[in-house]
């Protein structure tokens, strides 16, 4: 039996005041999460629409749940009522949806952009300059139902630290370059998530304001 609350503190403990921890508990059974909660901890992700619907059913209501893997647009209106964040947003059109189906709810859903920046082709997520084009084009300003709240990415799954801090810095300073441009006098768009259970403490020193852990607390996942 994984001890979830002793993985947990080891986490919680490591990171900065003003870092935030999403434990990541997708594929992980809800006792792991009612484990978790127990010690105090309110902010879970997950990725895949079916399972968070059943685990939202059931689990305390003051969960606050991130969608952190990639978002059809068809699932949106599913957890639109109830959804805390979505990370993961990568394209215009799938912004649209999630503005229609906050309408639909009374919600403003917060979200973040999701950037491509690890060479790899298992990742996704707006490439740098798709990023700049999608925030110059300006029609997010009309979204009324949706706020931007920062950036999040996923560094290259390589040992070479030196990469990954790289990758992130490049997150980074893209962060800086589009909050002077287009957020500067928008507190809510604060966030950079990036890192998870093998590269958190890595991103910690570069920059980041959420990390997202999951097999450092609930251990392997359980498909």
């Amino acid at each position: 039996m994984i001890d979830v609350e002793a993985n947990l503190k080891t986490v919680a403990d490591s990171l900065p005041e003003d870092v935030k921890l999403v434990a990541v508990s997708k594929f992980h059974p809800d006792e792991y999460i009612e484990a978790a909660y127990a010690a105090g901890q309110r902010l879970f992700g997950e990725s895949r629409e079916q399972e968070l619907q059943k685990k939202a059913a059931v689990l305390p209501k003051d969960i606050r749940w991130h969608f952190i893997g990639h978002l059809q647009t068809n699932k949106v209106k599913y957890i639109a009522p109830y959804i805390s964040m979505i990370e993961a947003v990568d394209s215009m059109k799938l912004l649209r949806e999630i503005n229609r189906q906050g309408e639909k709810c009374g919600r403003i859903i917060n979200c973040l952009l999701e950037l491509h920046i690890a060479e790899e082709a298992t990742k996704t997520g707006l490439r740098l300059d798709d990023c700049r084009a999608l925030l110059a084009d300006g029609e997010w300003r009309s979204l009324k139902n949706v706020r931007l709240c920062g950036l999040m990415m996923m560094a290259s799954n390589v040992d070479d630290e030196q990469q990954i801090g790289s990758e992130f810095d490049t997150a980074w300073h893209f962060f800086d370059e589009v909050k002077a441009a287009y957020f500067a006098d928008d507190n809510a768009f604060c966030e950079r998530s990036w890192g998870m259970s093998h590269d958190y403490r890595i991103a910690i020193r570069h920059g980041a304001t959420i990390v997202r852990v999951g097999t450092a607390i609930f251990g392997p996942r359980v498909y």
